[in-house]
């Protein structure tokens, strides 16, 4: 029953964020009265790679967002991810997100993300688990250029089955 509820609330909670960014950003600024699709997109992402003694952690998130207009943006992004820790767990995770922004201000930004990735558990070559984690991100951070960083805060966290330890993480965003 939990696992239906947190499917239906999922769905409508990116419909409604897909929704009320889309039509703000329409009603500013109609993208059809100016120039050209592609001049709007910008690319970003993230990459990540960390080593240590039996530890790997690799990380390629790509991602791209459609400036509506000067404050709102709204964007799609995928990601893959492989852990492994020596002798406890090896983990492969994958999946998309869609992104809405909103710069209120040059230096604010506001975001919402949904994401849904597959992670795929393996622990000491025995015991195996595989599941699907939603996460419905919230954030806020500090804009200079096509950086930002901030905070931002998961309302769908679940302590007992969720692939982030924290409801809270810290995010870069570059966008160029």
């Amino acid at each position: 029953m939990k696992s239906y509820h947190l499917n239906k609330l999922t769905k409508i909670g990116g419909i409604v964020i897909f929704t009320l960014f889309s039509s703000f950003a329409y009603a500013q600024n109609n993208p059809l009265d100016q120039g050209d699709f592609w001049s709007r997109v910008r690319f970003g992402g993230g990459l990540g790679l960390g080593i240590g003694s039996g530890y790997t952690d690799i990380m390629v998130a790509p991602s791209a967002v459609y400036d509506f207009n000067e404050y709102f943006s709204a964007g799609l992004g995928l990601q893959g991810s492989y852990v492994k820790s020596r002798n406890f767990f090896e983990s492969y995770i994958y999946g998309a997100s869609v992104i809405g922004l909103f710069n209120p201000i040059n230096e604010i930004q506001l975001s919402a993300e949904l994401e849904q990735v597959r992670v795929n558990l393996t622990y000491d070559n025995e015991f195996k688990e595989n599941f699907w984690n939603t996460a419905l991100f919230l954030g806020a951070g500090y804009r200079a250029e096509n950086i930002t960083i901030g905070v931002r805060y998961n309302v769908l966290h679940d302590e007992d089955r969720n692939v982030y330890n924290d409801a809270f993480m810290p995010f870069v965003r570059i966008y160029f």
